[in-house]
């Protein structure tokens, strides 16, 4: 016979914790209600690091595989990324019965504003013919009594980093919608005590859709940013499926004539 554990497990220290959980409950009947509640208790938080790592792992060989990143920079783009639902795979994959809010990996919140609705959220693999996104996310509403579904990403810093009233941010889409459902993009920029918010309603040809915020129509102030996050708004969905294949934010220096 083979080891009874991959070697890994003892690298970590773990050998001997399975050993002794696998000798546990050869006889079950001999431990007593609490013992099993602990044990249990401790198995399923093994299993969920676990599932965590190999959800960690996997999205690292899947991105070694790629290519490229598959996003189209502008000239001068000084910054670009593509959030981390649509990068990384999720445990769980998928929700059903959303509700609000409900965190997603990378700094992704669900809300809504319905009482009484029937959601479903899931994480897929990306169609071959979208390039770069590892995932992407697919929502069904089968019926709702709300005015929105939304998911709001957290900008990372960086994207702050010398940012200027001479840069536009770019935020583009590839989408397959059941039904043509309007989707508007609002950016919010944190500057001392006041938030910008920039709202532009996504524009589509066919699968791929495009919002972009010239900050030269902004007020923010340059020296006192200090953070920012986009909400993605689907507005009025019922009955419908909407399938975000992929989004990347990007920003460039605005040309000047």
């Amino acid at each position: 016979m083979g080891q009874e554990f991959p070697g890994i497990f003892g690298g970590f220290g773990l050998g001997q914790t399975l050993k002794r959980w696998q000798r546990a409950l050869r006889t079950p009947s001999e431990l007593s209600s609490a013992e099993l509640k602990r044990m249990n208790t401790e198995i399923r938080g093994m299993r969920d690091r676990l599932d965590q790592m190999t959800a960690q792992s996997r999205s690292e060989l899947l991105s070694r595989t790629a290519h490229s990143d598959g996003i189209d920079r502008p000239d001068q783009c000084d910054w670009a990324t593509r959030p981390a639902p649509w990068r990384e795979e999720m445990r769980p994959r998928g929700v059903v019965g959303l509700s609000s809010p409900h965190p997603l990996p990378g700094g992704a919140t669900i809300f809504h504003d319905a009482t009484n609705a029937e959601f479903s959220l899931r994480q897929e693999r990306a169609p071959s013919w979208v390039p770069g996104a590892q995932f992407g996310l697919v929502l069904e509403v089968y019926r709702s009594d709300g005015s929105f579904v939304s998911i709001v990403q957290d900008l990372p810093p960086e994207a702050l980093v010398g940012l200027t009233r001479n840069h536009f941010i770019s935020i583009n889409l590839v989408a397959d919608r059941e039904q043509p459902v309007e989707i508007y993009a609002r950016l919010n920029i944190q500057h001392g005590p006041n938030v910008e918010q920039l709202v532009r309603q996504v524009e589509f040809d066919g699968t791929k859709g495009q919002a972009e915020f010239d900050l030269a129509y902004s007020k923010i102030n340059e020296r006192r940013l200090e953070k920012a996050w986009l909400d993605l708004i689907v507005e009025g969905p019922k009955m419908t499926r909407i399938a975000l294949w992929d989004m990347v934010m990007l920003r460039a220096p605005r040309a000047d004539f």
